[in-house]
């Protein structure tokens, strides 16, 4: 290979890199973009004390969390949330929610 080629296949190389930096750095933006407007809205639909507890469980278990924010999120939208959502509110959506999942027993012997 000439000096030539061996330029040119880094000069591909290259662009190919920086296109896909451009592409991770867009998909990074609209997600935080997302994540902010999730945000906002969650903060309208419910009171300190409510998204504080939603912080907590954040913490602990993600995956629940983000699936009781979509949930929120989709009955505020929809127009069956009266006001804002209160704390004792959450707790007993968190109930019914925990309900349906398998309760786990550990005995010791």
């Amino acid at each position: 290979m000439s000096d030539d080629e061996l330029e040119a296949i880094r000069q591909r190389k290259l662009a190919s890199l920086q296109q896909q930096a451009l592409r991770e750095k867009a998909e990074e933006q609209a997600a935080a973009e997302v994540q902010a407007q999730k945000e906002a809205i969650l903060r309208q639909i419910l009171t300190p004390e409510a998204r504080q507890r939603l912080t907590n469980i954040k913490m602990v278990k993600q995956q629940f969390a983000e699936q009781i924010e979509m949930q929120l999120i989709q009955l505020a939208s929809s127009g069956r949330l009266k006001g804002q959502v209160t704390d004792e509110q959450l707790k007993a959506l968190l109930q019914q929610l925990q309900g349906k999942e398998r309760e786990r027993k550990i005995t010791f012997r």
